[in-house]
């Protein structure tokens, strides 16, 4: 339905004006309301005593929000606030955003206009619409939300505020604040929604781990070597992985003192790892269970480094493709499975030579599939401990390999291991220890 037969419908129902209500609809809906519940607000706005529609959301525990809700009201201790812009049907608006909790949970929140929340307040959100956003509900505050403010604190399990290490930092996430070390940075001129944009892009990293950063408003704090306190930052994924996002409301500043970093990547089991959703930098250990197709000798276009097949690109077309080596392997540790991919340099590890060899022994064997099965007779059925980036999509997880080592820990300690992470509570990660 149109949205002016929204509006017939409406003021023929309420007896009011109908471009009046046509132009609040249009406003509601302009700032991503969704349509049911910018009907039920105006209803309330002008006064329908009905029923239906009309019915008053429900307070309900953040635990049973659910995305088939219309609108909520929830009392709650917020324990996020971040704030940024965006471009929304070519308009620049500012939003808030973070998390809300009371003692069954845990809930994201956007705000549409600044309510005032502020870290360790207790609210009362009437009127909260709910939509679902990376997975998961969320709470939507626009104009027909109400929020009160309670003196009493409730009892909740979360920290309030948004400290928090790398390892821990999900997509989604939103008013964060984190201290890091810069390992390195770059600038950069992209090609913005308001033209050509300096930025800057770079990796961070604390105790716990590393994250790619971009910062779209670019601060002068942040440079290679430095350690700085970053507040007010946002998590989304980027190439599979999270990635920080500093933005002109962000603040940093530089530390007195130096974020130690560790120097090995956080360790965890494959389904765990998996679970995350994607982590920029992780170490796993498995079982090599099979090589995949694809692997051993490959034709990469010279234009955009694709895989190619039969000298076609698919952006590209008809290509003269360039020689290349790579393993895409299945490891599998008891818990799940993921593709390791191998590059270059890599696979001439675990080959047990270089790309000018695997070319001659094709020509020899008159097959450029014999490379491949060499490199299968040298990893399948061995234990390796894998450290990269981790990617998860429809598609299933993938973990670009940085570091590819056949595990020299003895059976029964990785058995035990194993069984610790198997065996441990829900919610822990089954991480088996940390860099």
């Amino acid at each position: 339905m149109e949205l002016d037969q929204h509006a017939e419908e409406l003021a023929s129902d309420l007896g009011v004006d109908r471009e009046e209500v046509r132009a609040d609809l249009e406003n509601l809906v302009s700032y991503d309301v969704p349509i049911d519940e910018a009907k039920q607000s105006l209803r309330r706005k002008y006064g329908d005593g009905g029923g239906g529609d009309d019915a008053a959301p429900s307070q309900v525990d953040v635990a049973d929000v659910d995305t088939d809700d219309g609108n909520v009201s929830v009392t709650a201790t917020v324990l996020t606030v971040g704030k940024r812009s965006i471009r929304y049907q070519g308009d620049d608006l500012v939003i808030y955003e973070g998390e809300l909790a009371d003692a069954t949970g845990k809930i994201d929140y956007t705000a549409w206009q600044d309510f005032g929340l502020e870290p360790g307040d207790t609210v009362t959100v009437g009127n909260a619409g709910v939509r679902e956003w990376e997975g998961r509900p969320e709470l939507n505050l626009s104009e027909g939300t109400t929020v009160g403010y309670a003196d009493a604190d409730l009892d909740v399990p979360d920290e309030v505020g948004g400290d928090a290490d790398l390892v821990d930092l999900r997509a989604g996430d939103r008013g964060v604040n984190v201290e890091v070390t810069v390992l390195e940075v770059e600038e950069r001129t992209i090609d913005g929604r308001d033209g050509p944009t300096d930025i800057l892009d770079g990796v961070v990293a604390d105790e716990t781990g590393r994250l790619p950063l971009t910062d779209w408003d670019p601060h002068d704090a942040i440079g290679e070597g430095e350690s700085v306190r970053i507040e007010n930052a946002y998590v989304r994924e980027f190439r599979g992985v999270p990635s920080l996002n500093v933005t002109e409301f962000s603040t940093v500043e530089r530390l007195d003192r130096a974020i130690e970093v560790g120097d090995e990547a956080p360790r965890m089991t494959v389904a765990a790892a998996v679970d995350t959703g994607g982590v920029y930098d992780v170490t796993v250990a498995g079982n090599v269970i099979e090589v995949r197709d694809g692997s051993g000798l490959i034709e990469r276009c010279p234009e955009c480094g694709r895989v190619i097949q039969n000298g076609q690109c698919r952006t590209h077309g008809d290509v003269e493709g360039e020689d290349d080596l790579r393993v895409k392997a299945i490891l599998d540790d008891g818990t799940a499975t993921l593709t390791v991919v191998l590059d270059r340099g890599l696979t001439e590890d675990v080959y047990g030579g270089t790309l000018e060899d695997a070319l001659d022994e094709a020509r020899d064997a008159m097959d450029r599939e014999v490379v491949a099965e060499t490199i299968a007779d040298a990893v399948v059925g061995r234990e390796f401990t894998v450290r990269g980036h981790l990617s998860v999509d429809e598609y299933g997880a993938t973990l670009d390999a940085s570091e590819f080592a056949e595990t020299a820990d003895p059976p029964a300690d990785r058995a035990k291991e194993l069984l610790a992470a198997v065996d441990a509570p829900a919610g822990d990660g089954g991480a088996a220890g940390g860099g």
